[in-house]
C-alpha cells in the first residue's frame, strides 16, 4: 500500500524559506517519479516541481524556478522541496505526489500541506 507523508508547512513572511519533506513507502522509491503540486484558493492545482528518481532529472515550473529546489534521500525514501524567497503569491495547499509501476502501477497524493506566505 502506497503512503504518502508531507510535512514542514506553516507561515512564513515574504523573502523567507520553507523546506518541505515528504516521505513515502509501498513501492519502489528509487523507480518512481516524486512531484509537488500545489493549489492555491480558486485556482487549480499546478505543478511546481518534479523528480525523476530513475535518471535524477528536475523539472521546475517558471513560476518558482530559482527560488524552490527539489532533492531527494534515497535512503530515506524521502524527496524535499526547498523553497527560498518566498512571495505571497506561493501560498497554497502543496501535495505531494508519487507514480510508477513497480511493483506494480500506482499515482498517489499525500494529505496536502499548507503554506502561507504573509506579512
Amino acid at each position: 500500500q502506497v503512503q504518502i507523508e508531507e510535512s514542514g508547512g506553516g507561515l512564513v513572511q515574504p523573502g523567507g524559506s520553507l523546506r518541505l519533506s515528504c516521505e513515502a513507502s509501498g513501492f519502489v522509491f528509487r523507480r518512481s517519479t516524486m512531484s509537488w503540486y500545489r493549489q492555491a484558493p480558486g485556482k487549480e492545482r499546478e505543478l511546481v516541481a518534479l523528480l525523476n528518481n530513475i535518471n535524477g532529472i528536475k523539472n521546475y515550473a517558471d513560476s518558482v524556478t530559482g527560488r524552490f529546489t527539489i532533492s531527494r534521500d534515497l535512503s530515506k525514501n524521502t524527496v524535499y522541496l526547498q523553497m527560498d524567497s518566498l512571495q505571497s503569491e506561493d501560498t497554497a495547499v502543496y501535495y505531494c505526489n508519487a507514480r510508477g509501476v513497480v511493483p506494480i502501477s500506482y499515482d498517489s497524493w499525500g494529505q496536502g500541506i499548507q503554506v502561507t506566505v504573509s506579512s
